[in-house]
């Protein structure tokens, strides 16, 4: 099917998130829709799947003219879309899933599961999926999960599928295994429509590249086009993609964790007795696919896991039990993994934002006034050092853009006298720009002597950053290996296979 997308608009307000797109994706190809994060990708795509009305333009499929008011209109007319957060229901079975929405009925108005179970197996054998119609979906792993998406889709007859950014939750092999899906659906005919901000993923299985920049088509590339080309028409200008590092110049052991637990409400282990050590000078970098007891393991660190056991000490100060003003009072700085959520107050300004973690004391506030004057003049120098695309301090911080704001935490965080640096997904739903600029600050931090952690799930950032890898899989610790440990490697270690039989 032959898809067509004529001068797409989308406002919100007086945002204008699709300005006049034109996008044709042939049958049977991979194109793929590469930009920054908040560029409108998923906006554009959003209209197409029908959650969106355009407020100019229109969809065009095999010639015809398309009028969708909802999902439902745009899966009979043949587009499926595999989101990024799964639209499955997690105590249901496979085949309750695929047929949830498109339910099919014997006489009586009875479900007829049966036939369900059937069309499960008849796409899962067509494409080698081995997924089981009877399987639990919160039981599966979620590549598997993944490919009931693909199932749920490709049940109702779409010849038209769209990938929004469908590897973030992913480990490499698992990925590997999705772009081989990928290219079967296009032997079969099938269009495909790739979002993604990955550049490696991009030229390993595009046929076609459409590069969008602030809502807008500026280019279109071939996949042999360089990582450097393509990061240059996503952000506007030359972008050094590889860091610059020197081998590390290794201190004393600052940061000791043993034998680390943390439970949740229900008494399940999240965090089961972990253990590792990070020196003065390094940056321990720790990988794993999201939701394998990462989160958990650095809110324990920085105390916001009041129920965790074991020890942390840092400097050989005890830290667990410590409340998370003393922790942050002991040097060490903290780069939430959600900054809307607990990384900045939207509402106030950048400046009061760069102040959040010093609102109780110099040089800030003196006998319980704030120093409006000491505080612009800190938060001015700090949009000039760190290159805040800002009109100002008083700017309220949830009016810039995502990079902008990862800015402010970043500024705010590395602004003090640390002992330890904790960089949560430090570079999430940022533009290649900013990662740059963001990666480049990790590094002078380690470099001035400074413990550094980062818990990333993007094993590209792992890699460009790490003097060692911590691979976390299900809340243990499953091997620590070198920086330049094989990518293969580190994704078999992601997947539960200890360090000895992945190597």
């Amino acid at each position: 099917m032959k898809l067509e997308l004529r001068g797409i608009t989308k406002r919100f307000g007086d945002f204008t998130a699709n300005d006049h797109i034109d996008l044709t994706v042939e049958p049977g190809e991979i194109h793929c829709l590469l930009g920054e994060n908040g560029a409108g990708k998923s906006t554009l795509m959003n209209v197409l799947y029908g959650l969106y009305q355009a407020d100019e333009g229109e969809i065009v499929l095999d010639g015809r003219v398309q009028h969708f008011s909802g999902p439902g209109d745009a899966m009979a007319a043949g587009v499926g879309m595999v989101h990024q957060h799964f639209m499955l229901i997690p105590v249901f079975s496979v085949a309750e899933n695929v047929m949830l929405g498109n339910e099919a009925t014997k006489a009586g108005g009875v479900l007829d599961l049966a036939e369900a179970r059937r069309r499960v197996r008849e796409i899962s054998d067509r494409f080698g999926f081995d997924v089981d119609p009877d399987a639990i979906v919160e039981d599966l792993p979620v590549g598997v999960q993944q490919r009931v998406e693909i199932i749920k889709a490709l049940s109702r007859d779409a010849r038209v599928l769209v990938f929004d950014e469908p590897t973030a939750v992913l480990t490499p092999q698992e990925t590997d295994e999705l772009m081989a899906t990928m290219r079967q659906l296009r032997e079969g005919g099938t269009s495909i429509v790739f979002i993604t901000h990955k550049l490696r993923e991009v030229r390993e299985v595009a046929d076609r590249i459409t590069v969008i920049r602030l809502g807008r088509v500026v280019g279109e590339a071939s996949p042999t086009a360089s990582n450097e080309e393509l990061a240059s028409l996503m952000v506007g200008r030359a972008v050094e993609l590889r860091v610059r590092k020197n081998p590390p110049q290794l201190g004393d052991e600052a940061l000791t964790v043993e034998h680390l637990t943390v439970n949740d409400a229900a008494g399940l282990v999240l965090v089961d007795d972990v253990s590792f050590s990070v020196r003065r000078g390094e940056v321990l970098a720790i990988a794993g696919v999201q939701g394998n007891g990462q989160t958990e393991l650095t809110e324990a660190i920085v105390g916001l896991q009041p129920g965790a056991r074991g020890s942390v000490r840092l400097g050989g100060r005890e830290l667990l039990g410590s409340s998370v003003r003393e922790i942050l009072d002991a040097g060490v700085g903290f780069v939430p993994e959600d900054r809307s959520v607990d990384g900045l107050v939207k509402q106030f300004s950048v400046a009061e934002n760069m102040m959040l973690d010093r609102s109780h004391g110099a040089p800030f506030v003196k006998a319980g006034s704030l120093q409006l004057r000491a505080l612009n003049e800190f938060a001015t120098e700090k949009i000039r050092e760190y290159d805040i695309r800002t009109q100002g301090p008083s700017q309220p911080v949830g009016s810039l853009s995502g990079g902008n704001q990862q800015k402010v935490v970043i500024a705010r965080e590395l602004s003090r006298d640390l002992q330890l640096f904790i960089a949560a997904q430090p570079t999430r739903g940022v533009d290649v720009g900013s990662i740059e600029f963001i990666h480049q600050r990790v590094i002078e931090t380690r470099d001035a002597g400074v413990p550094v952690v980062v818990i990333s799930t993007e094993l590209d950032e792992v890699a460009a950053l790490a003097d060692r890898i911590m691979v976390m899989y299900r809340g243990r610790v499953v091997g620590i290996v070198p920086g330049d440990t094989p990518r293969d490697r580190l994704g078999l270690m992601m997947a539960g296979m200890n360090e000895g039989a992945a190597a």
